[in-house]
């Protein structure tokens, strides 16, 4: 069973924030496969199940992202190999995707709690999301809601993103990166 784990922050004034487009995704997926929710407190997240894999939206806040997946990935004894993180990237444009195995958090605070509590060795579908002018800008920029121009593109994101993840299940990862990597929005607009 493959677990995906979208990063995000829990409750209604986080929704729309940029570093809530792995909740965004995760969305997605559980309509695109149907999943049921089979949550319980000691996960500390929303997690569902389809036939083939679990996906779940960790309630911890982003500091803390890694005690929520490393509570599932145990009791469902999950492989590190088999878990997919969906984050936001500060160090893309807006609407590029990537996807990589292993590597460092970049100072990305849900990355580098569950570096802590799983090792780095799962997968990573990047999302970005554009980068503030100052770097002192980055917690605020990734707390503040999408502009309305991203808005508007926001749903054939994630469900290209959506589409990939379904596809991180019967091709490689590398197949994968050919076919679904994207430089900004642009290239999924044309």
């Amino acid at each position: 069973m493959t677990l995906f784990v979208g990063l995000g922050n829990p409750g209604s004034q986080y929704e729309n924030t940029r570093h809530n487009i792995g909740f965004k995704t995760i969305d997605n997926l559980v309509d695109r496969f149907s999943a049921r929710d089979i949550s319980k407190t000691s996960f500390q997240g929303k997690l569902y199940r389809s036939a083939s894999s679990f996906f779940l939206k960790p309630t911890t806040f982003m500091n803390l992202s890694g005690q929520s997946v490393q509570a599932v990935k145990h009791f469902f004894k999950i492989e590190l190999e088999d878990v997919i993180v969906i984050h936001d990237d500060i160090d893309l444009p807006f609407g590029a995707v990537r996807f990589k195995k292993g590597g460092g958090h970049g100072g990305h605070n849900g990355l580098r709690s569950l570096d802590s509590h799983l090792g780095k060795e799962y997968t990573r579908v990047r999302i970005g999301v554009g980068k503030p002018e100052h770097k002192s800008q980055v917690a605020d920029y990734v707390l503040h809601d999408f502009s309305k121009e991203e808005e508007k593109y926001l749903e054939a994101l994630t469900a290209h993103v959506s589409q990939a993840c379904e596809a991180l299940l019967r091709e490689s990862l590398n197949d994968v990166r050919a076919k679904y990597s994207l430089k900004s929005i642009e290239n999924l607009m044309s």
